[in-house]
């Protein structure tokens, strides 16, 4: 065994990776304060092929320098658009179809191995901030809200981890074989 290398891993140039069909997946990030999680969110939208990620209110914008060493490039190939709010982007996600779910533990939370998205749908997948969560506000706009099951001592996974494992869950259960 050895590791592939660049030629072998066969990777798409920005440009392409434009003009390929994506996951109807997109992500929200709701106030996320650190720049490394900006950026590691963009690097996890680009690994899944997603349609955009919103930058929302304090949610730092590219181009600055923590965003770009942790994006690794992917600020160029990934969507993204910027809302004063989150409810601002919700609102335009909910009247191009989206279903609006928040990544949160909430009273009516469901466990995310039981969620069951429907693959005919697009989903906005709403990530709350570091310290509070999504906002009360935004929650109310959701149509639904997973969590991650966890067994250890803490009750949060770091935002942008969340999102690597609910896009991965997503995708497997939408058919990211379709993809290839």
């Amino acid at each position: 065994m050895r590791k592939l290398s660049m030629e072998e891993l066969n990777r798409l140039t920005v440009a392409d990776f434009k003009n390929t069909r994506k996951f109807p997946l997109t992500l929200v990030l709701d106030n996320v304060r650190s720049l490394h999680n900006v950026g590691a969110a963009f690097r996890t939208a680009d690994a899944f092929a997603i349609e955009k990620i919103w930058l929302c209110g304090i949610t730092g914008r590219p181009p600055q320098r923590e965003i770009t060493k942790t994006a690794l490039g992917s600020t160029e190939s990934v969507a993204w658009e910027y809302a004063p709010t989150t409810l601002q982007a919700l609102h335009q996600l909910r009247a191009a179809g989206y279903v609006l779910v928040a990544v949160e533990q909430t009273t009516g939370s469901q466990l995310l191995p039981a969620f069951q998205p429907d693959p005919a749908r697009r989903y906005a997948l709403v990530m709350g901030n570091e310290v509070f969560g999504v906002e009360d506000e935004v929650l109310a706009l959701c149509d639904a809200a997973v969590e991650i099951p966890q067994f250890g001592t803490k009750h949060s996974l770091n935002v942008s981890v969340a999102a690597g494992v609910v896009l991965w869950d997503f995708m497997s259960k939408i058919g990211w074989s379709n993809m290839q």
